[in-house]
């Protein structure tokens, strides 16, 4: 018989951490207000909150659609091909080539704990367990259940610490000191300076951002609380915004790094003839390589191609010359004007080290 019963008497948490205890296998169905999800469970382990196919309110094509991972392009692609075959949506995406094993893991397994918070406040509603409902797809990730569930709680409490500091949507975001280009940045912080320019509020920047929500709150408030970012004002929601912000876009290799990289030169480019035309009267003091915004442009938009560099052949470049002879990027972006680029791969390839020296 299968277990079923409400959640009023019985927490989503509660009920996970019973089937994790006892190793079943099988679906956890919930329903509340017409809103339904699944949580499949095997030997105790969470390996899915999605149904297998292709559903239209997929949540994996929901959560790759909201970090802009899918385009719609791609989506409408992967629909008809399951309408076709009727075969899986992680299926088609490895097969199809849209990314390897390793990334849509790490995809899964981002959905699942974001289903995991939404399902964290649902204190009413049903719930079944299925026994004869197996996952039969491959098994990406494999979550412990008290694993998931304790970082599904970590995230609820610090959740109210974030919609606290961003209690205002329209609040505008802006760069108040950049950081050193040693710091360890982590890659939601990479995209997120991307985007930040004084000119779009806490709103605008989330849905730019290839990032959930929580994620890219969770960014913010470490870049914050870092003084690297400060609000720098507020927008009506009356008022005509700017042009949004870009959109992050699917990395795919080297093709892309060269045409960022050739982007992002341009700008930097135009910044500097504006900055040029505007101060032009009064000499520039000397400013050091974390003060020099188009110093830490190149330096970040480098550091993004060795990570693509790192996805595709599984560790850093013995040395900077390799992107060149890989046809990465050109030795004229590894220039940087009044500055000896200096780097030095770690170890195995798994980090590296990048240090500027001015030029005598």
């Amino acid at each position: 018989m299968a277990l079923q019963g409400s959640l009023r008497d019985f927490s989503v948490s509660e009920i996970l951490q019973l089937l994790g205890t006892q190793k079943k296998t099988g679906c956890l169905l919930l329903e509340r207000d017409g809103d339904s999800s699944v949580v499949y469970v095997a030997d105790g382990r969470i390996v899915s909150a999605r149904d297998p196919g292709m559903k239209h309110d997929d949540p994996l094509v929901r959560f790759l659609r909201m970090i802009h991972r899918l385009s719609e392009e791609q989506y409408r692609g992967l629909n008809t091909i399951h309408r076709e075959t009727g075969r899986d949506l992680e299926d088609l995406l490895l097969n199809g080539r849209y990314m390897d094993q390793e990334e849509l893991a790490s995809y899964v397994e981002r959905q699942i704990l974001d289903t995991l918070l939404k399902l964290s406040h649902w204190e009413s509603g049903s719930y079944r367990f299925d026994p004869a409902a197996v996952w039969k797809g491959t098994r990406l990730v494999k979550l412990s259940a008290e694993g998931a569930l304790i970082e599904a709680a970590r995230r609820v409490d610090e959740n109210k610490r974030y919609r606290a500091m961003f209690t205002d949507p329209q609040q505008l975001l802006g760069v108040h000191d950049l950081p050193d280009p040693d710091d360890p940045l982590s890659d939601e912080e990479r995209e997120l300076f991307g985007i930040i320019d004084g000119q779009h509020t806490v709103a605008e920047i989330v849905a730019a951002a290839p990032l959930t929500e929580y994620e890219t709150h969770e960014a913010l408030h470490r870049m914050m609380e870092a003084q690297w970012l400060e609000f720098v004002g507020r927008r009506d929601p009356g008022e005509a915004p700017p042009e949004a912000p870009a959109k992050a876009a699917p990395r795919r290799g080297r093709a892309l790094a060269r045409e960022f990289l050739a982007v992002a030169v341009g700008l930097v480019v135009l910044a500097g003839l504006v900055a040029g035309g505007r101060f032009v009267s009064r000499p520039a003091p000397p400013r050091s390589a974390a003060q020099d915004v188009f110093v830490v442009a190149q330096l970040r938009d480098l550091r993004k191609v060795l990570e693509l560099y790192r996805r595709e052949h599984g560790a850093y470049p013995a040395k900077l010359d390799d992107l060149v002879a890989d046809d990465w990027l050109t030795a004229r972006d590894l220039t940087i004007p009044d500055y000896h680029l200096r780097y030095r791969r770690l170890g195995d390839g798994a980090d590296y080290r990048i240090q500027l020296d001015p030029a005598r």
